[in-house]
């Protein structure tokens, strides 16, 4: 029996999730699309155990996953699906035979992220497998099958209290057949674990799962791909139109820039680096989402024979610098009261464009803005409650705090970071005083 963490639900202002017992929940997830197909028992232990070190709470997961996991084996040299009388991998004749089956794998990998306080963001499918628009496939699902084969997974997992069904898995909806695949695997899913997990949709790059499921009654929250095209992070945009949606519903960016991802998919354009991921970060979270996920290139491929495209193993990338920040945000959300906070750009008094465009949020009694180059500012008093309103600085690539004074809440007040440049991003945090 796995360890017991509590299950997630909507907040009731539907704007976040939290824990059955109402506690807020920060979703702060690292991309491990090959977990299930790459990893042994050993390296799952040492992968989910860094990952709880630096206190991610969601690993994203494919069952059927995009590096040909239909057609190549796991760590044991288990597929999967087992072929049908007319040799086509069937998703109705899942791998269960004895204690090294594939399913076997994927039951041992998800109660282990259990006893590290782990949630997996479980994907059923890679959308190679119904859309193989791109990448290898081979395409297996139409909507009767996709239906069974959710019903199974539904109610195989029922008992399994940290997870969340994620559907899609980057490919778009092109014909009315994509369409029910995803919506009669989502109704499987519903029937299977009678709606006991909550359920979201990863898109194609650079859209929402808003654009095609924003009213469909499975979808419990909206993901987002801003993905790997931009050199400049403008995910708050995408953030913001999901945001403002109705009904509401929670938003997160599921896949942006990848860590040490070649820029436009091209190896000769360089690599996003821990200063692309904590922008992307922080304007996501600032402009709204309810969390955030992280990614490496390296991690997500479990790549263990590095080139050019893919640029370290796995068992490095884990120890990259970008990860190890994301602890600091996470901090820095729980930090003040959670539930309460919202987007409000008008905290700024004078915004950039482009690279240094900033976001703010703000609770009753707080106000966080963040200045991704540490250009100078006018931050707008008067917004949260409280006589005056202590200042500090969040260095996001250490966490250390610095004090900048106290201030009267009114009127506007010229903030100026520590530092500035690339690499220079801070986050300006201020807390009313009585």
């Amino acid at each position: 029996m796995s360890h017991r963490i509590q299950r997630l639900k909507v907040s009731e202002n539907k704007r976040f999730l939290v824990h059955e017992d109402d506690s807020p929940f920060f979703w702060l997830a690292d991309t491990a699309w090959e977990l299930f197909h790459r990893l042994n028992r050993e390296e799952a232990e040492l992968y989910l155990s860094n990952r709880a070190e630096r206190k991610f709470t969601v690993i994203q997961a494919v069952g059927l996953a995009e590096h040909e996991g239909l057609t190549t084996g796991n760590a044991f040299g288990r597929f999967p699906l087992k072929t049908n009388e007319d040799g086509q991998y069937d998703p109705l004749l899942p791998d269960l035979d004895g204690e090294y089956s594939y399913w076997q794998h994927v039951d041992y990998i998800i109660d282990l992220a259990a006893e590290h306080g782990l949630y997996i963001a479980f994907l059923p499918t890679w959308g190679d497998k119904y859309n193989q628009m791109w990448g290898k496939g081979p395409e297996v699902f139409h909507s009767g099958n996709a239906r069974q084969y959710g019903q199974w997974l539904g109610d195989r997992y029922k008992e399994k209290t940290n997870l969340i069904w994620v559907l899609g898995g980057d490919r778009p909806q092109h014909t009315r057949e994509h369409f029910d695949i995803i919506c009669s695997m989502a109704e499987g899913l519903r029937e299977g674990d009678g709606g006991a997990h909550l359920m979201t949709f990863h898109p194609p790059g650079a859209q929402s799962s808003s654009l095609h499921m924003h009213n469909e009654p499975w979808l419990a929250f909206n993901m987002i791909q801003s993905g790997h095209h931009e050199w400049i992070r403008t995910n708050y945009d995408k953030v913001a139109a999901d945001y403002h949606r109705e009904p509401i519903k929670p938003v997160v960016d599921g896949e942006p820039c990848y860590e040490d991802h070649p820029i436009n998919f091209k190896a000769d354009n360089g690599y996003f680096d821990a200063d692309d991921v904590r922008k992307a970060a922080y304007h996501a979270v600032f402009a709204g989402a309810f969390g955030h996920t992280y990614g490496h290139h390296s991690i997500w491929s479990m790549t263990t024979e590095p080139d050019t495209y893919f640029i370290m193993s796995w068992q490095d990338a884990i120890l990259r610098p970008g990860a190890e920040q994301m602890t600091h945000l996470r901090s820095l959300m729980e930090s003040r009261p959670f539930l309460e906070r919202i987007p409000d750009q008008s905290l700024i008094a004078e915004n950039y464009s482009g690279a240094n465009r900033m976001t703010a949020a703000r609770g009753e009694r707080y106000a966080m803005i963040y200045s991704p180059n540490g250009i100078p500012f006018r931050a707008v008093m008067g917004k949260i409650r409280g006589n005056t309103v202590k200042a500090s600085w969040l260095d996001p690539r250490t966490g250390a705090w610095k004090d900048n004074g106290e201030y009267p809440n009114r009127g506007e007040v010229h903030f100026h970071p520590p530092t500035s440049g690339r690499d220079g991003d801070w986050i300006l945090v201020l807390d009313g005083m009585e």
